[in-house]
């Protein structure tokens, strides 16, 4: 039987969430009311991102993993996606191919199709790995392209985080994973106020010393433009270099290939955030740079481990690394500025316009891969490098590079251009910042957020995802190259540990 507390949320959250209504017309209102709650919309041409995005060596779903802290309500759900997400024309609109060229075509939405509710067994031994295997089992498929390319999948299952889970998979040429994730936020309000949105932060800028005046203001100018340029040239050239030749030492996280077509093995870990800013604070760093440089630690905690269990016998040493390891992640940027989340609710509420697509440019990011004696190393090196990349144009010039492949030769070309890129690095690494207070989901007062995706050609990508007081680790591995992601995901946890440690070792907090 189900509690009180669960029924007073099933008649709170059989309401529509409540927002401003727009100024349009009746005729507009009862156009959209026959639809579904859809806006229509004229026919439009894919862009050229969008459409790298259906070659079959870049078949890329974005998968969201929404851990609820009650039971969820389908139809609740299908109520609220039709004045919601469904405005969206991406979410409402077919890609169709005519004449060799792929447009948005507008079109009705069956939710009972896009909204699947599988019969679960209740006193299953392992509902952990029931939701991993279903995940798993979700990433060997496909989208049917006679309808829009998404579907959210309902679970009524209680887990070790959560009494039920939502699964949101989009295909990426619906729009970049920002903005994608941006748009399931202004989906959802805040708690403690059903018509306020999340609250994302925003990172503040430092105040400049006015004392630089003069001559030497001059001079830090041109010592940053000169920077900025030298960096350029080098970022560039190792493009350049990645997609003719340059490719990362063969090492246990580095994909074969082919490793595109492989379903992929989800797991995440929650760790605390204050743990995280603890360390940026001692250190003066920030978020991103922790993030980086614990996944640096347990990288390499996890790679001096299988050399050592490749030696065969003798003495163990505390180091078993090569002598130098080139592992790269490929960031895939949006140089669009993503849309905020209060822009895309009033889109989805007002028919306001918001710029979308994916318009992507490519940041090599170098990780190093070593024993160190101090952990604050990890954490040191990871600031150095992240500064360096903040003073470069590389995303910039190496979309446009992309552009130009693709107007010159086509989109066989770029798609032969950005997989070359891509397949020759080891991985890809993301940090998202999420909301700051609880947040629910149609009704559903949300547990964590774990997003990621598949179909990418490389064996792991690693995300960050913050929420309220916790960072969500998620890793989308193939498993015929790592064959133990839960390890690597605990190495990445115990380094965070390590490194906080060393802090309070050496006062410095």
């Amino acid at each position: 039987m189900e509690s009180t507390n669960s029924f007073r949320l099933r008649k709170q959250a059989l309401k529509p969430i409540e927002t401003a209504r727009s100024s349009a017309s009746q005729r507009d209102e009862e156009e959209v009311s026959k639809n579904n709650g859809q806006r229509t919309c004229e026919e439009e041409p894919l862009s050229p991102s969008s459409r790298l995005y259906h070659e079959p060596n870049f078949n890329v779903y974005v998968i969201a993993i929404m851990g609820c802290k009650t039971r969820i309500y389908p139809d609740v759900v299908k109520a609220n996606l039709g004045h919601t997400l469904l405005r969206h024309p991406r979410f409402s609109s077919l890609q169709v191919e005519n004449n060799g060229e792929m447009r948005w075509v507008p079109t009705e939405v069956d939710l009972e199709r896009h909204v699947i509710v599988p019969e679960l067994d209740q006193n299953m031994d392992s509902p952990d790995k029931f939701l991993e295997d279903y995940v798993y089992n979700l990433s060997k498929t496909t989208i049917d392209k006679s309808q829009p390319l998404w579907d959210l999948h309902l679970l009524n299952l209680r887990t070790s985080q959560s009494e039920a889970v939502g699964i949101f998979r989009i295909h990426h040429s619906l729009g970049d994973g920002t903005s994608l994730l941006s748009l399931l936020l202004a989906c959802t309000r805040q708690m403690n106020d059903s018509k306020a949105l999340p609250t994302i932060p925003i990172r503040k800028k430092k105040d400049k010393k006015s004392d630089r005046i003069g001559i030497w203001r001059i001079l830090l100018r041109f010592w940053f433009v000169l920077q900025v340029f030298w960096n350029t040239v080098v970022d560039v050239f190792m493009f350049i270099a990645t997609a003719l030749f340059l490719t990362d030492t063969q090492n246990p996280l580095k994909g074969l290939p082919g490793s595109e077509s492989t379903p992929r093995r989800i797991v995440y870990r929650t760790v605390s955030l204050d743990d995280i800013k603890f360390v940026k604070n001692a250190m003066n760093t920030t978020i991103n740079d922790v993030a980086f440089g614990m996944t640096q630690a347990g990288l390499s905690r996890y790679i001096n481990r299988i050399c050592e269990n490749k030696k065969d016998g003798g003495a163990t040493e505390t180091n078993n690394l090569p002598k130098s390891i080139r592992l790269r992640s490929n960031l895939l940027v949006n140089i669009r500025p993503a849309p905020g989340i209060q822009a895309l609710a009033d889109m989805m509420e007002k028919d306001a316009e918001v710029k979308w697509g994916n318009w992507i440019g490519y940041v090599l990011l170098p990780f190093t891969i070593a024993v160190r004696e101090d952990p604050l190393d990890y954490v040191r090196n990871a600031k150095a490098i992240i500064d360096r990349k903040k003073r470069s144009l590389e995303a910039f010039c190496t979309f446009y590079i992309a552009d130009w492949a693709l107007n010159l030769f086509g989109i066989k070309a770029a798609s032969a251009l950005s997989h070359k890129v891509i397949s020759r690095t080891t991985m890809c690494f993301s940090n998202m910042v999420g909301p700051v207070e609880e947040i629910g989901f149609c009704g559903h007062p949300m547990a964590f957020l774990a997003p990621s995706s598949y179909g990418q050609p490389y064996a792991l990508m690693i995300n960050f995802q913050s929420y309220i007081d916790k960072m969500t680790i998620v890793l989308s591995v193939d498993e015929g190259t790592i064959p133990n992601p839960h390890q690597l995901c605990d190495d990445i946890v115990e380094s965070l540990q390590i490194i906080k440690d060393a802090v309070m070792t050496r006062g410095l907090a």
